[in-house]
Parts: structure tokens; sequence; C-alpha cells
């Protein structure tokens, strides 16, 4: 298989009457792009603990349990293949279904320093020896204080270096079979987004907005939502933004903003839509024009050899040509997505230090600028979200949902 992208998504499901994704051939040629990055950052190794680097570099689908990222899987990738330390309720299943791994530990949850020690001393210690990694310069992404406290006492002759950035760098591009699972989720998040539309009425709260739409998203093979706290706010909520469901019962006149999304095997699909339920107002439809046609500017200059920050001062300028400016969330208006919810590159970002990056093709990002306008009845809070792959000729929405005609209209 040369390339899976071909603009749409065929079906999730394995098939004899077609070459759909071939998982092994990606299993290797994400591996061969960690490695590719290791050596661009002179590191020996990586020990990495972030949910989605660990999927990258195994496919471990471990049980997520809330507040414990960091503390539950990790992977450590050198010369050979990758060494997974999984929790111990995951282990059986990872050795037997997972025949790619030719070494998986099962290692307690990393919390309590008794069994940090354990882990360190005794797992970590027989691996990093059998490995000849002693003396190696490792990259690490992400550790509890405990953990750090260990590595750095057991292991005094290992360089740490910074293993995030090296993830980030081997995530950047996008392969072809990437991009084809980044579809398939993309059609999921389309169809949970537009079951949430359909049930917005009045009389409903947004927790009852919420669960149709996870409904689907489970029945469909999604894994998760894009965030765990699924966002639908109505009415005033969006004015500042509620980023969650509440009891809030939806009104006439409320402008109702769904952000739900969709993972499947693995990839990520974010994309949102604002609604009305019943007549908008001119001042909720004046919002909803200048947030869409900031939007399309921004993702019209999403052109190969132009920045982020090219992108950033063109939708920040159409705003300000409607007088809204100033009105933004407190919050970057796009971001890469992939196997990580939220990756760089950040677009738009509002706090220094953030990286005016090049935009090049196979890159994706989930494109999401959001106006609140106070005091305006029923919401005066906007939000438009896309998929949007980089291509060699320009921008290519990946998300095919249309937006309100209601609020578009004259």
């Amino acid at each position: 298989m040369t390339s899976m992208h071909e603009g749409w998504a065929p079906g999730p499901f394995a098939s004899d009457y077609e070459q759909r994704i071939n998982l092994d051939a990606l299993r290797r040629k994400r591996l061969q792009r960690a490695r590719e990055a290791m050596a661009a950052a002179k590191l020996d190794a990586l020990l990495v603990w972030k949910d989605e680097n660990t999927r990258y570099l195994t496919s471990l689908r471990g049980q997520l349990i809330a507040g414990k990222s960091g503390l539950l899987n990790g992977v450590l990738l050198g010369e050979g293949d990758p060494i997974l330390f999984v929790s111990g309720g995951d282990a059986d299943r990872a050795r037997r279904y997972m025949p790619w791994l030719e070494e998986v530990h099962a290692i307690p949850i990393l919390e309590e320093r008794g069994l940090i020690a354990h882990f360190a001393d005794t797992i970590l210690q027989d691996v990093v020896r059998r490995h000849r990694l002693q003396r190696a310069r490792i990259g690490i992404d992400l550790v509890s204080q405990g953990l750090h406290d260990a590595l750095r006492a057991r292991f005094p002759d290992i360089r740490w270096a910074d293993g995030d950035a090296v993830m980030h760098s081997a995530r950047l591009i996008k392969l072809p079979e990437e991009l084809a699972l980044i579809e398939e989720a993309v059609a999921i998040a389309e169809a949970v987004t537009q079951t949430a539309i359909d049930y917005v009425r009045p009389g409903v709260r947004e927790i009852e907005v919420a669960a149709e739409a996870m409904r689907v998203l489970f029945r469909l093979g999604g894994e998760y939502a894009h965030v765990t706290s699924p966002f639908v706010a109505s009415g005033e909520r969006m004015s500042p933004p509620t980023r969650l469901a509440t009891d809030k019962v939806v009104r006439h006149g409320d402008v109702v903003f769904i952000d739900i999304g969709a993972m499947w095997n693995g990839y990520f699909a974010d994309m949102g839509r604002t609604v009305i339920c019943g007549e908008p107002s001119s001042e909720q439809k004046r919002i909803f024009r200048a947030v869409h046609e900031a939007h399309r500017a921004g993702i019209e200059a999403m052109r190969p050899g132009a920045t982020t920050a090219h992108v950033t001062k063109a939708i920040h300028q159409t705003a300000a040509s409607h007088g809204l400016a100033e009105h933004f969330l407190t919050l970057f208006i796009g971001h890469g997505i992939g196997v990580g919810s939220n990756e760089p590159p950040y677009i738009g970002e509002p706090f220094p230090g953030a990286a005016a990056v090049t935009l090049e093709p196979g890159m994706v990002f989930a494109m999401e600028p959001l106006i609140w306008v106070p005091d305006v009845p029923g919401g005066g809070g906007v939000r438009l979200e896309d998929m949007v792959l980089i291509t060699e000729d320009g921008p290519h929405r990946l998300s095919r949902l249309p937006y309100d005609p209601q609020l578009l209209g004259p």
C-alpha cells in the first residue's frame, strides 16, 4: 500500500474486498519516525509515559483512569523493539493480543513511593542493564516528582533530555495511514455532532444533548470524545463559554455550541458547531457571520510555506473588520491533532513564547476561533471548528458538516 488517504472514509471495518489500512505497516513506520527524531536529537533512547506517545510507539489501548495519565503505562524505545511497561490490569491482555511486542512488563500505578522504588530498582534497572543504557542519553516526556527523584537517584550516569519535543517532531507530519485513520475519526465526529444538533430543542438539558451524542460515538466504535468533559453550552453559558455540559435547560433563542468530536483507532477528530434553538437575533447573526468569515480567512491562509503567525493574523484582521478583535476567548484558535487530542503547533496562542511554525503538507489542525460578546440575550458566543489538512495545493477541510443556515443567512 502506498497511500490510503483518498479524501473519504471507506469504513472502519476490516474487509476482504478492498485494501484498507495496513496497521502493521503503520506501526513500523511510526517507529521509524520516532527513531529518526531520536537520531536528530542525539538521543540513545526514549522513555515515554504520555498516553498518546505510548499509543504511538506500541498501539496500546490501555484503560484510562481519570487523573492518572503518566502513572499507568510507559515505553522504552532504544535500538530494538519497544519495551512496554503496562499497568498490571492490562499486562495479561497485552502479552496475549499484541504479538508485535516482544517485551512486556507489568507495573504498579507509579504513585506510591514504595511502588515507584520497586519499579526503578527491579524492573527498570534490569531493562536498562540488559540494553546497555546505563550511560545513555535518554529523552523523557512526563513523570511525577516521585518517579523523577527515583530516576535521578537510581541512574546517576544517565543523561536525561526532553523526549516530549522529540515525539512531537516524530508525530508532526502525518503518514498516509494516519490520514486514513483521521478521516474515519472525522466521519464518526460528524455523526456525533449531527446527532447532538438534531437533539437541540427547547426543554432539553445540555447534558441530555451530550448523552445522545456520546451514545452515537460508542455505537459507531469511537473510543473517546475529544475532551473528557463533552462541551455543550447553550445561551448565556456561551458568554463567556462554560466548557462542559451542565443541567441548564435549552430555551428558544439560545445559541447552542457542541464540541465533542471522536477518537477512533488512536486518532482524534475535533470539530464543533454553533446552532440556534428557534430564531436568532440580529446580534447573534452578526457575531456568527463575523466568526464564520474569520474562520474561512484563517483556513484559506493555511498554505505550505505560511506560518502559524500568518494564519493568526488573517483571523484577527477579519475579526477586527467586524469590531470584534478584542472578543476572542483567551485561548489558542487552532491546534495540531493526531494521536494527541491537542498537540503542537498551536495557532493564535495568546501567551508569549509560542513558536511561529511553518506549515508543511501532512500537518493536520483543528481550527476553532471562538468570539463571545457579553449581555446578548440567548448568548453571544460563537465557535466554529473544522479539521484541516495541509496539502501541496493548500488547505483541505476534512470535516464536511455544514454551518447553521439560520445564523449564516440574511
